[in-house]
């Protein structure tokens, strides 16, 4: 089994008193990472709201069924908890009672775990997210070397981990869970009356990745209004498809305000819904994918080790761009990212440079990336 980073993090807070909730895209291993926690010596009570009968146990229950419930179990996983009608007044509840029960939720997308958990349960809930593999992740498990060998397939087919661990079906796997399970959360918690509309904004957004979104374009290509195209792009974000960078400004002249980029959070993923799984040497997209797959894998990184940076994009009027900008405490980072090392910048723009002289500056490429996705 490959070990999961926030394993460790995890079985820390066991000792508070919280309840542990993970979320992540489906398929990402979340059950498996639960199966994991388990010692023989606890009684575990498992609930898979998947099930209608594991998910009528817990809805529109009061506080003392619950209790009974619970009794005389050290653990209690309640798996896909977004399925449970109101699981937020439940976990409110089960909160509120503080019973030696330890309880772990997973959740598959966010919108429903963060409208009806988060809110009712404010200050109940330690919450950590769950992606696919990440490249330290794989390191450990290998080495560097290994998986700087493997750079060039992650590219293409990414990091879920069923396609990590059984690569010879990995077209089949990827469009399987593109077509089956990316939307699946979406369509049933928000009533999409139109899902090939939400389709055909995904696949827009995929042919677009490292490029600048516009609203407006998107809603005219598709053939929407531009509000639909914000709300969709943020049900993408919740259901751990996609995630947007805005642009960074200070409100200095020449610096574009409203920008927006928009990532995959996993390659493969990206590849299967445009259908495209060519070799690099045949792709004119490579430069776009090296900045996805490195910019999700700093995503899952500061997630892991618990960074607070907030990520943009720069660019301004005259064109002068950088791909990643981190704040962290008021610290610029700044990072471009080249899949050739001939191309390799040495400094930032000069525009950038003169307003933000503090900053640092690197150029990520695939003879140096370690350092930037390390996640110790």
């Amino acid at each position: 089994m490959i070990h999961r980073d926030i394993k460790h993090q995890i079985l820390h807070d066991f000792n508070k008193n919280k309840i542990i909730v993970v979320l992540g895209p489906r398929q990402v291993g979340k059950t498996t990472l639960l199966n994991d926690l388990v010692t023989s010596d606890r009684k575990i009570l498992f609930l898979n709201c998947d099930d209608y009968d594991d998910a009528a146990q817990l809805e529109n229950k009061t506080s003392t069924q619950l209790r009974q419930l619970l009794k005389g179990y050290d653990l209690a996983f309640i798996d896909e908890a977004q399925r449970v009608a109101d699981i937020g007044l439940t976990l409110k509840k089960i909160g509120d009672m503080k019973l030696p029960t330890k309880v772990v939720v997973t959740g598959s997308a966010s919108l429903d775990i963060a409208s009806k958990v988060n809110e009712p349960a404010t200050g109940r809930l330690i919450e950590y997210n769950l992606f696919p593999f990440s490249l330290g992740e794989l390191a450990a498990d290998t080495s560097e070397k290994e998986q700087t060998r493997l750079l060039s397939e992650r590219m293409i087919y990414g990091f879920y981990p069923e396609i990590v661990t059984d690569p010879a079906y990995a077209k089949r796997t990827l469009v399987n869970l593109a077509n089956n399970y990316l939307y699946k959360d979406i369509f049933t918690y928000q009533g999409i009356k139109k899902p090939e509309v939400l389709q055909k904004l995904v696949r827009a957004l995929a042919l677009q990745v490292g490029s600048e979104v516009s609203y407006d374009e998107l809603a005219q290509l598709i053939s929407i209004d531009r509000a639909t195209v914000e709300k969709y792009i943020g049900l993408l974000e919740k259901c751990f498809i996609v995630f947007r960078l805005n642009s960074f400004c200070t409100n200095q002249r020449n610096e574009i305000k409203k920008g927006k980029k928009v990532y995959f959070y996993d390659n493969g993923i990206r590849n299967a819904i445009i259908s495209n799984f060519a070799p690099l040497e045949l792709r004119n997209d490579t430069g776009a994918l090296w900045e996805n797959l490195i910019v999700s894998e700093r995503i899952k990184r500061n997630a892991y080790t618990g960074s607070y940076a907030q990520l943009f994009f720069w660019r301004n009027t005259n064109q002068q761009e950088i791909d990643l900008i981190e704040d962290c405490d008021g610290q610029l980072h700044a990072f471009e990212f080249k899949f050739n090392p001939k191309k390799a910048k040495a400094h930032a723009p000069k525009a950038f440079a003169e307003l933000y002289p503090e900053h640092t500056f690197k150029c990520i490429t695939p003879t140096n990336f370690w350092p930037f996705v390390a996640l110790h």
